[in-house]
């Protein structure tokens, strides 16, 4: 029998060679969303099938599962150190499911996924849903397969939320949302009808508006020897390494401000990738390496784009700035206000935070329409159509404005959007454990003590890695269960605040 130091050396060595195969895998989604000509697509959809079908094959072989096998004997025979276990027990479960799946079906949903990002783009530019609809079909009727072969005692939409959502039950997800499906539309349709400042369409040049990206980033503490940015066709963050963390942001033509904010929110996301557990603890191949959830991953991102772009004090300190690049702006409140628009629109992605969850809550709702009861995918656009025009008032003029804006369907994401708003819940309960910590985000963005800020989610968020779920980590730094309540608390106080100054 093996050493206890050599079932771990050999188990450790057999991940990191998966992590490196792995990372190879989001550096070609890296370029195919940056960089790649679109004649280039079906080779990478070939390079991407042939590493999915090695990456599971390595996640599923006999020889991995004797390597976990012999470091679960060891721990279980030693002095059971938290850690350890708790990394066994999530690399178990994972075996579990890899091994449920049929390599054909890993095979055909790498193919299916940069086959359906390809089409995507296409519709999206041409605004033409029927370009794609047959490789969302596909799309759906793979991962349904998926959740079959997996055999959960889940629905088929849970249990391909797992991955984003450990742990997540459609009742507890409904019990979370009910309060914001009430409150939400109560809270817009009392938004548009109180009086708004008028403002004049402007825009901002290119350049001006990358210039500010760059400068926000470097005020936010960015190292350029572990970071880069680029542009792509819907923003992200993604890790191709332990020192290697990449954004994207875009600039919308008529919404000065997209680029600005998408690169805050992505910021975000990097910044709680760069102090998970992977360094202290070598764990970068290791479940506890890895994000708690993507709610707790948008907790993230929202929280710099919301609690410190977005507040009053940030535009105190910003409006100059924005102005000498052509910002209509005579004073800060300008600049709040035009950040903080607080009016319903076809976009998530430029949508304010009052508005932002109608969006998630018509996507979610849909996306278990598709997965569970028969929703059919050519009815996808006026189900789509129907359901904003009935919640935030507004009606898609076309498919680019409607179910083609997300990019997050064509990579077969199913179960992804719903972080999003459990990101906004969240976010808002730990501002509030922050505050009673060490005082209001706002007061640190003005006073500039962002450091403060940050140290305090390393400690109390980001280094947190897998060790527990999502309602767990809420639950352990608030010391109360999650609820849509002090979310909804902020926005309304917003809300009102929005005319004072």
């Amino acid at each position: 029998m093996a050493s206890a130091a050599t079932a771990w050396g050999q188990l450790g060595a057999h991940l990191r060679e998966t992590q490196l195969l792995g990372s190879i895998q989001s550096t070609l989604y890296w370029d195919q969303n940056t960089r790649m000509p679109s004649a280039g697509a079906s080779w990478r959809g070939e390079q991407l099938t042939l590493l999915a079908t090695q990456l599971h094959a390595r996640q599923s072989s006999a020889a991995y599962a004797d390597l976990l096998a012999a470091a679960r004997q060891h721990w279980n025979s030693a002095e059971r150190c938290p850690e350890q276990g708790r990394n066994l027990d999530l690399l178990e479960q994972d075996l579990q499911r890899q091994q449920s799946l049929d390599p054909a079906l890993v095979a055909a949903l790498a193919q299916a996924k940069a086959d359906g990002y390809d089409r995507w783009q296409q519709a999206r530019s041409a605004s033409d849903f029927s370009l794609f609809a047959p490789a969302l079909q596909t799309l759906i009727d793979l991962r349904q397969e998926q959740a079959k072969q997996l055999d959960e005692p889940r629905s088929c939409w849970e249990t391909l939320a797992q991955p984003f959502e450990p742990d997540l039950r459609l009742e507890r997800l409904e019990a979370l949302f009910a309060p914001l499906r009430q409150r939400l539309p109560e809270l817009v349709a009392q938004a548009c009808t109180r009086p708004r400042p008028r403002s004049a369409d402007w825009d901002l040049e290119e350049s001006s508006q990358q210039d500010l990206c760059d400068e926000l980033l470097g005020a936010w503490g960015r190292n350029p020897a572990i970071t880069c940015m680029a542009r792509s066709p819907h923003p992200f963050s993604i890790t191709l390494g332990p020192a290697d963390y990449r954004i994207t942001t875009r600039v919308v033509p008529g919404q000065p401000l997209s680029c600005f904010l998408a690169t805050a929110h992505e910021w975000g996301h990097s910044l709680y990738e760069q102090g998970l557990p992977d360094q202290s603890h070598q764990w970068f191949a290791w479940p506890l390496g890895q994000a708690t959830s993507m709610a707790v991953h948008e907790s993230q991102s929202l929280f710099w784009e919301n609690r410190v772009a977005r507040s009053r004090p940030f535009a105190e300190q910003w409006w100059k700035r924005f102005a000498q690049v052509g910002a209509p702006f005579s004073g800060a409140q300008d600049m709040w206000q035009a950040m903080n628009p607080m009016a319903p629109g076809l976009n998530r992605v430029e949508a304010d935070e009052l508005s932002y969850g109608l969006h998630i809550l018509i996507r979610t709702d849909l996306e278990i329409s598709l997965l569970e009861q028969g929703l059919e995918v050519k009815d996808l656009p006026d189900e789509w159509n129907r359901r904003y025009e009935e919640l935030l008032g507004v009606r898609p003029m076309n498919d680019a404005e409607g179910c083609l804006q997300d990019v997050h369907w064509s990579e077969g994401l199913f179960g992804y959007f719903p972080s999003y708003l459990l990101g906004h819940l969240i976010s808002a309960q730990l501002s509030e454990a922050m505050a009673v910590s060490i005082g209001q985000p706002e007061h640190h963005v003005r006073e500039g003590s962002l450091d403060t800020v940050l140290h305090w989610l390393r400690e109390h968020v980001h280094g947190i890695g897998r060790a527990m779920n999502a309602e767990q980590l809420v639950e352990k730094v608030s010391a109360r269960q999650l609820s849509a309540q002090p979310f909804l608390d902020y926005i309304e106080s917003k809300l009102d605040n929005r005319g004072k100054w």
